[in-house]
Order: C-alpha cells, then sequence, then structure tokens
C-alpha cells in the first residue's frame, strides 16, 4: 500500500507578553490511503499530483499550508480497525523495554483482541504468535496484519489456559492479556525458555494479584515487579505552560517475571 501523511501546518498566535508571534501546538493531520485521487479538505482541495513530490514538499489551500510525508509504522499503527481497547503506546514500550524485546525476539502473545500489542511486537521482534479464543478476533487481527504489510506474526484461534493446545518452545517473551491471568501460568512454564519474560496486562488488580498468588506456588518463575504507566501531557501556549487539563491516567497493571527453571516433559 502507498500512501503519505498530510499535515496542516502549526498556527501562529500573536503573544503579547512576548511582543511576538509564538507556533501553537495544534495542527491535523491526514492519511492519504490513495494517492491517485485528488483530497478534499475543508479548506480546498488538494491535487493528487502534490502527493508525487518529495516528502517535506508544502502547498497551500486558501490560507492554509499543507506538508507531505511518508508515514512512519506508527502513523499505520495509530489506524489500525478495533473491536475492544487495545493496550495503550505507554504500556507498550515499557513491555518493550522490560523484557528487551528485539529483532531477535520469539513472542507469544494471548488474547489478540485487536492486536494492538501482537502488531506493535511484529514490527520489531522476529517472530510473533498472537492467540484469541474469538474468531471474529482473529479475523480483524489479520486484517490489520494485510494493513500494516507485516509478515512475522501468526494469529492463532484457542485457549492458552490449556497449555495442551500451544505448541510453541522457546519462547522469549509470552505476554497474557486475558481476563484470568493465573490459569495461563502451566502455559508459560511449558513454552518460555529459560531466561524468557512472562508478562501480564491487567486493567483491574484483584486478577493481578490472583496472578501473583499462583506465580509464588511455581518454583520455574522469578516474580519481579508490578507497575503502573501514568503519562501527562504538558500545553504550551506563550508563558501558559501547564499540564493539560485531560490527562491519559491509568490504563492497566503490568506484571512482570522471569522464568528459571525447566519443566520435565511428561
Amino acid at each position: 500500500m502507498v500512501s503519505k501523511i498530510l499535515l496542516k501546518a502549526e498556527r501562529k498566535r500573536f503573544v503579547e507578553e512576548l511582543d511576538r508571534e509564538v507556533i501553537v501546538q495544534k495542527y491535523e493531520e491526514h492519511l492519504i490511503s490513495n494517492i491517485d485521487k485528488d483530497f478534499h479538505t475543508q479548506f480546498g482541495m488538494i491535487k493528487k499530483d502534490f502527493f508525487k513530490e518529495a516528502p517535506g514538499s508544502k502547498t497551500k489551500v486558501g490560507n492554509q499550508e499543507y506538508l507531505l510525508l511518508d508515514p512512519s509504522f506508527v502513523d499505520l499503527y495509530r489506524r489500525i480497525d478495533r473491536l475492544a481497547q487495545i493496550i495503550p503506546l505507554k504500556d507498550v514500550a515499557s513491555i518493550i523495554s522490560n523484557t528487551g524485546l528485539n529483532k531477535d525476539s520469539f513472542v507469544v502473545d494471548a488474547g489478540s483482541g485487536s492486536g494492538g500489542f501482537s502488531l506493535f511486537a511484529a514490527a520489531i521482534a522476529k517472530n510473533v504468535v498472537t492467540y484469541d479464543i474469538k474468531d471474529e478476533h482473529a479475523e480483524i487481527v489479520r486484517k490489520n496484519i494485510d494493513f500494516l504489510g507485516l509478515k512475522n506474526i501468526v494469529v492463532k484461534v484457542g485457549n492458552i489456559y490449556d497449555s495442551d493446545n500451544v505448541n510453541e518452545s522457546g519462547v522469549d517473551v509470552f505476554v497474557l492479556d486475558v481476563p484470568e491471568p493465573r490459569n495461563g501460568v502451566r502455559t508459560a512454564e511449558k513454552i518460555l525458555k529459560v531466561g524468557g519474560f512472562l508478562v501480564v496486562y491487567s486493567p483491574c488488580i484483584p486478577p493481578m494479584q490472583e496472578f501473583v498468588d499462583e506465580l509464588r506456588k511455581s518454583d520455574k518463575f522469578l516474580f519481579l515487579r508490578v507497575i503502573e504507566i501514568l503519562e501527562r501531557d504538558w500545553e504550551f501556549d506563550g508563558r501558559k505552560v501547564r499540564p493539560r487539563s485531560q490527562q491519559i491516567g491509568h490504563s492497566g497493571f503490568l506484571a512482570f517475571a522471569r522464568k528459571i527453571g525447566y519443566t520435565e516433559k511428561s
């Protein structure tokens, strides 16, 4: 898919205290998925020939200026189809940084949903397998995989609570985004390599408490920690510099553990 990003230039405003114009941090962003057609804005039309120009090119529509860019992965990722709430990027980043997920990693994700974590992981990792118990979730993930052009991710329908349903092995990172993560500990014992990371994401603390209690019954894991990532945007408008009124507050809790022992084969 050939696509482009259009950014409407940030507007300027005169600030009396500074006696000069400042750029206000507001902009519009459009993904142009069909560059063979003219694009209509509220200020007028942008001819399709503009989309053939180099990144960084500018054009005016009325008195508004638009900038042309090639889309990055995250530009496209933010536009995936969703059936349910996905793991926010701030929490995705924490999973990546706390597990060292990288280009050599083999990742298994349980509770695909719309594919939020598994899709982002596939942009970094060597291979990703994602499980969900619902066919409709699997279909939306496959659609998003095609949209993002990913080739290293496999979607499976199955219940990961039953370890017999999961045949992967030598896994570096296993992420559980499921209602009862405690029921996934036995599967984690089976598929993770020694030294591999088990991650649990839960919006509520009771399932997390139950998971930690279950994990501590196993001698195959070292429990590391449970964290919560809060994100606060700041507003810059002349001398008015302050946290934005609307914040991304609680999204979910993250638990991290590491496999430290072999699981005997039956």
